[in-house]
């Protein structure tokens, strides 16, 4: 099993010469795109990473500060070049899902990272790590073992803040825990951020609605700063800490939610969303709430602890079907929050009533605790009478 490990470098003046490494990494960057481009327009095929390292490879004497990078970094971007070519190969082959554009030219401080493979790095033990010919320390909140160590990623985000990212081979520490013989459905929602079929609700937190008067407020500080000036440097530096605690809360709730239900629950049963269609409807929102992220984490901590997610196809109508006599409310509008059933005359609202809907489909699914309801039969039949 591959784990990756995240660990932030101590600020320090020797942190200088990983940000040029990071810079010659985008130089490199920008050349084999170039190549890419110019190999196409001339042969019209498509440029190999194998004939690509070998021109690289004969070329690094022309351009001595690659030999600060690494061999094996100068190879790594070759392989995510080779990996973004084939993934807009794949989409214009089979058109399936959101638009992939090709590999194009990246600016120097949006360029973020280096990986070095097998060499050019040295764990020394508690939280000193060399790399190159330098040593720095790092906030080591977990131990580190350098034997499983496979790939090591040097990162830096919009603060200008060095991470390393360590990915190992670690042995399959899921934790089987006893069944709790619990199974629960949930629905997603704008004002509510769960509901599930017991009515039971989990609020949604804006945080950056409500950080918004704050960062709009710096927004306009920083626009009325001279471009290439330090104060506009500093102004941006700002407004980054400030989306990025916004993203830390985030990430906190979400992690501290899907731990909490991956341990409560056995079986979790899921609406398939189709976020694209929803951002392009309710906008900044979706974002703020980021189901995207909560489920990769959700998923990620059901592996850990054994639980299962289970989701239902995304064009079953679970908002607008009663779940008590499975009668279609094809009228229901986004905006009607409760709604009667006109068959049964049953009172619904409606995140509850999809919850309830998502269950039976998913527990139908599994074939575990599903019941036709006895009232669409005998309505059926009463139809079929009067027939």
């Amino acid at each position: 099993m591959r784990k990756t490990y995240s660990f932030k470098l101590y600020s320090h003046r020797k942190n200088k010469y990983l940000h040029n490494r990071i810079e010659i990494s985008a130089n490199i960057y920008n050349h084999c795109i170039a190549l890419h481009k110019r190999y196409y327009r001339i042969f019209n095929k498509y440029l190999t990473k194998y004939k690509l390292q070998k021109h690289l490879t004969k070329i690094k004497h022309i351009h001595p500060d690659w030999k600060l990078v690494g061999s094996q970094a100068i190879q790594d971007i070759t392989d995510r070049i080779d990996r973004a070519y084939q993934n807009f190969f794949t989409w214009v082959k089979h058109r399936k899902g959101s638009r992939v554009s090709p590999p194009n030219f990246k600016k120097k401080r949006k360029y973020k990272s280096f990986t070095l493979k097998q060499a050019g790095y040295k764990i020394l033990g508690g939280n000193r790590i060399k790399i190159g010919n330098h040593t720095y320390k790092f906030s080591n909140s977990r131990g580190l073992d350098n034997g499983n160590l496979k790939t090591l990623t040097v990162k830096r985000d919009t603060l200008g803040d060095l991470y390393i990212f360590a990915s190992c081979d670690i042995k399959n520490d899921t934790n089987i825990k006893c069944t709790t013989v619990k199974r629960v459905a949930f629905d997603f929602g704008l004002k509510t951020f769960l509901t599930d079929q017991n009515a039971n609700e989990i609020e949604s937190p804006l945080f950056f609605n409500e950080s918004i008067k704050t960062i709009k407020k710096t927004n306009r500080n920083l626009k009325r700063k001279q471009k290439g000036s330090n104060n506009r440097k500093k102004s941006r530096v700002h407004l980054a800490r400030i989306h990025k605690k916004i993203a830390n809360k985030r990430k906190d709730f979400h992690f501290k939610l899907a731990k909490q239900l991956s341990l409560q629950y056995d079986v979790i049963f899921l609406e398939t969303l189709d976020l694209n269609k929803m951002k392009k409807r309710f906008g900044r929102k979706i974002s703020d709430l980021g189901f995207y992220s909560f489920l990769k984490i959700l998923e990620y901590e059901c592996t850990l602890s054994g639980c299962k997610v289970i989701y239902i196809d995304k064009w079953d109508p679970s908002s607008k079907t009663c779940s008590n006599c499975l009668w279609i409310n094809n009228k229901l509008k986004l905006k009607d929050r409760k709604w009667d059933c006109s068959n049964c005359g049953s009172h619904h609202k409606r995140d509850h009533n999809a919850a309830k809907n998502i269950y039976r489909v998913g527990a139908s699914t599994l074939k575990i605790n599903f019941v036709k309801p006895s009232q669409r039969v005998e309505i059926n039949n009463l139809r079929i009478q009067r027939l």
